[in-house]
C-alpha cells in the first residue's frame, strides 16, 4: 500500500461508514484491515490464520449487506477478528483475549453485530435458519448470512441444518469458506463468469419460468428438465451435493477478488430464492508471509514479531499435560498393540499428532465430529481394541448422548482422555472444562479420575489402559505441570483409592485434580495458625474412596473438598456418601469448594482460580469460616 494514500480504515468506525466508501476503495480498506489485524494479534496472541483468510470476504459482506439489520453469523469465531475491527471494536482489539478485554469469539453481549455466540464450530447454519424462520414469522425482510468453514462442514450438525433448511425453503444465505480442502475445481475466469451469471436475477427468473413450464409437462419430462438445468451447471462447477440438500449452489469464486465477490453477493442479496450456498475459496494466512509458509497457517499463535513472524516462546519449567498424555499413551501402545487413539480434528491440541507419528495406522482423526468419534470408539471397543478417545472437556459435551447410550449402557471400555479440564485462560467460558465431573460421574460403572500433577497423569494413562470391563475417563488441565519428578514408566493405580500426602488432626482437605498444590500450600498457612491439617488426593471421583472419606470425617473437625469443576460433581458425591452413611450426624463440618455457578470470562488461569476462591487463600478462608473464627488481620494471603 502506497504511503501517499490517505488511510481509509480510520474512517470506518461501523459498517455504515464502510458502505459510504466507493467500491474502488475496498481494496485499500482490506489491505489496511489485514495490517491492523496482524499488528493487533502480534500484541495479544490468538487465532490469526483464519482471520487473514477472510479479510476481503469480511469487507465485502459488510459493504453489500445492511448489518446489523441483516444478520451475519460467523461460525466458530476464529475468523471473526476482522469483523470485530470494523464493527466498532477497533479501539479495543489489542485487549483481545486479555482479562477484561474482547473475547476471542463472537459474543452477543459484546456487540449488536454478533447475533450469535460461536465458540464451538458448526452451529451457524442451524442458528441462521432459526433467525430466518423467526424473520418470516414476524414479517421481516432482512437477510440472514451464515459463514462456515470447510472444516466446520465436516460436522454432522451442519448437514442436519442444511437438510432442514432445504426442506423448508426459507430465504437463507450460507457462505462456505473453503480454505483448506478442494471441494471443487480451481477457480478461474470462466468459473467466475459462470458464478456471476448463475447468481444473477435474470438467470434465476428464467430458471423459475423454466421450472413452472416443466411442471406443465408429464412427470417424467418435468424430472428430465430439472436434471438438464442442474447438470448443465454442475458440469462446470460441481455442487451437486448441496443441490441434493435443497440449496441453490453458486461457485466456486475467489474469496480474495472483489471483482468476483461483490457481483455475486449483490445478486444473492437481491434473489427471491430459497436457501443459497455461495462457495468461496480463500487462503488461510493470506497476506502474511510467515503465516502462509507455516504448516498450520498460524492458526493459533503466541505474541510474535511482525517483521520476522517469530513467536514469543513461553518459558516452561515442566512438560505440558498434553505432551505427558501423548508420551504416556505412546509408552502404553508400544506394549499393547490393541491401543488405538481417536481425535476430532484436534491432533495437535490433544497431543495425538505425536501418537500419530509413532503409530499412524492406529491414529484416527474423524474431523469435527465428536458424536461420531465416541460411537466410533465404542465400535472399536466391541472388537477387543482399546480405544483412547482424546477430546477437550468442552467438546466432549457435544457427544454426551453417545457417551451414555453407545458407551456407558453397554459398559464398553472406551477411555476418555479429557484435556482442558477446569479454566482454560484466554479461550474463556466457551472452552472451560467445567462440567465433565458432574456429567460423567452420574453414569453407572464409569471410572472418573483427575490428575493432581503430571506424574499422576502418567499413572492414570497406564491405569486406563488396563480397565477393560467398563468405560473410564481421566481429566487434566491446559498448560504445564507443576514440576514434579517424572516416573520412569506409568504405574497402574488401584481403582477407587486415593492417597494421603500430609497427616493432621483438625482440618482435612480432600483435593481432586490440580488444586492439590494449593491445598498443600493452604495446609502450611493453617499450620502457622496452629491448625493441624491433613491433605489427601482423591484421585478418583468415581468410584469414591469411601474408606478414605470416612477416615477423614471421623478424625477431623472440618472436611474441605476442592475440585476444578462445577457444583454437582465430586463434592456432591462426597456429601451424598457422608449423608447416607450417617457420618454427617457426627458433627463434621463439610465445605465443598467448586467453580462458581456462573460462566467465567477469559483471563489468566491462576488469577481466575484465585478470584473464584479456589487458591490457597480461599481454602484458608473457607476453613476459618467453617470453624467460626475470624482470620487474623495481616495474615499471609499469598
Amino acid at each position: 500500500m502506497s504511503s501517499s494514500k490517505t488511510p481509509l480504515l480510520d474512517q470506518v468506525h461501523t459498517p455504515a461508514d464502510l458502505r459510504k466508501l466507493d467500491e474502488s476503495q475496498l481494496r485499500q480498506v482490506a489491505d489496511e484491515l489485514r495490517a491492523e489485524m496482524i499488528d493487533a494479534v502480534s500484541v495479544t496472541g490468538g487465532h490469526l490464520g483464519a482471520g487473514l483468510g477472510v479479510v476481503e470476504l469480511t469487507v465485502a459482506l459488510h459493504w453489500v449487506f445492511n448489518t446489523p439489520d441483516d444478520r451475519l453469523i460467523w461460525d466458530v469465531g476464529h475468523q471473526a477478528y476482522p469483523h470485530k475491527i470494523i464493527t466498532g471494536r477497533r479501539d479495543r482489539i489489542r485487549t483481545l483475549r486479555q482479562p477484561g478485554g474482547l473475547t476471542g469469539f463472537t459474543t452477543r453481549a459484546e456487540s449488536e453485530y454478533d447475533p450469535f455466540g460461536a465458540g464451538h464450530s458448526s452451529t451457524s447454519i442451524s442458528a441462521g435458519l432459526g433467525m430466518a424462520v423467526a424473520r418470516d414469522l414476524k414479517g421481516g425482510t432482512n437477510n440472514v448470512i451464515a459463514v462456515i468453514g470447510d472444516g466446520a462442514m465436516s460436522a454432522g450438525m451442519a448437514y442436519e441444518a442444511m437438510n432442514n433448511a432445504g426442506a423448508r425453503d426459507e430465504r437463507l444465505i450460507v457462505v462456505l469458506n473453503d480454505n483448506d480442502m478442494s471441494i471443487a475445481p480451481p477457480t478461474g475466469a470462466l468459473s467466475a463468469y459462470f458464478a456471476r451469471i448463475t447468481s444473477s436475477g435474470t438467470y434465476l427468473y428464467v430458471r423459475d419460468i423454466a421450472k413452472q413450464l416443466a411442471k406443465m409437462l408429464p412427470k417424467h419430462w418435468e424430472r428430465r428438465a430439472a436434471r438438464v438445468e442442474e447438470y448443465t451447471r454442475h458440469l462446470w462447477q460441481g455442487g451437486a451435493w448441496f443441490e441434493e440438500l435443497g440449496f441453490y449452489y453458486i461457485g466456486p469464486i475467489d474469496g480474495h477478488d472483489f471483482s468476483q465477490l461483490l457481483p455475486v453477493l449483490k445478486n444473492v442479496r437481491e434473489a427471491n430464492q430459497g436457501p443459497i450456498l455461495v462457495h468461496v475459496v480463500t487462503r488461510k494466512g493470506k497476506g502474511y508471509g510467515p503465516a502462509e509458509e507455516a504448516d498450520d497457517k498460524y492458526h493459533g499463535v503466541n505474541r510474535f514479531n511482525v517483521v520476522t513472524g517469530a513467536q514469543v516462546k513461553v518459558k516452561s519449567n515442566a512438560p505440558s499435560y498434553t505432551s505427558v498424555f501423548a508420551e504416556s499413551l505412546i509408552e502404553q501402545a508400544r506394549k499393547d498393540r490393541r491401543i488405538v487413539a481417536i481425535t476430532a480434528a484436534m491432533p495437535s491440541g490433544t497431543g495425538l499428532d505425536l501418537f500419530g507419528e509413532a503409530f499412524p495406522e492406529r491414529t484416527f482423526d474423524v474431523g469435527i465430529a465428536e458424536q461420531h468419534a465416541v460411537t466410533f470408539a465404542a465400535g472399536l471397543a466391541t472388537e477387543g481394541l482399546r480405544p483412547f478417545c482424546a477430546l477437550y472437556s468442552t467438546f466432549l459435551q457435544r457427544a454426551y448422548d453417545q457417551v451414555v447410550h453407545d458407551v456407558a449402557i453397554q459398559k464398553l471400555p472406551v477411555r476418555f482422555a479429557i484435556d482442558r479440564a477446569g479454566f482454560v485462560g484466554a479461550d474463556g467460558a466457551t472452552h472451560a472444562g467445567s462440567f465433565d465431573i458432574a456429567y460423567l460421574g452420574c453414569l453407572p460403572d464409569m471410572v472418573v479420575m483427575a490428575a493432581a500433577d503430571e506424574a499422576e497423569l502418567k499413572h492414570m494413562v497406564a491405569t486406563a489402559a488396563l480397565i477393560d470391563d467398563r468405560p473410564s475417563a481421566f481429566r487434566y488441565p491446559r498448560g504445564e505441570g507443576v514440576g514434579v519428578e517424572m516416573p520412569a514408566e506409568g504405574r497402574p493405580l488401584e481403582i477407587g483409592k486415593g492417597r494421603i500426602l500430609r497427616e493432621g488432626s483438625t482440618v482435612a482437605i480432600l483435593s481432586l485434580g490440580t488444586r492439590l498444590k494449593d491445598a498443600l500450600k493452604a495446609a502450611e498457612q493453617l499450620a502457622a495458625f496452629g491448625l493441624s491439617t491433613t491433605v489427601a488426593d482423591a484421585r478418583f471421583a468415581k468410584p469414591l474412596d469411601t474408606d478414605l472419606i470416612a477416615r477423614l470425617a471421623r478424625g477431623h473437625e472440618v472436611l474441605v473438598t476442592i475440585e476444578e469443576g462445577s457444583v454437582g460433581g465430586f463434592g456432591s458425591y462426597v456429601l451424598h456418601y457422608l449423608a447416607t452413611s450417617g457420618l454427617l450426624d457426627r458433627g463434621i463440618k463439610v465445605r465443598p469448594m467448586v467453580l462458581p455457578d456462573v460462566f467465567v470470562e477469559h483471563g489468566k488461569p491462576e488469577a481466575m482460580y484465585e478470584a473464584a476462591g479456589l487458591g490457597a487463600a480461599g481454602i484458608v478462608d473457607t476453613v476459618f469460616k467453617a470453624l467460626g473464627r475470624e482470620r487474623m488481620v495481616g495474615a499471609d494471603r499469598a
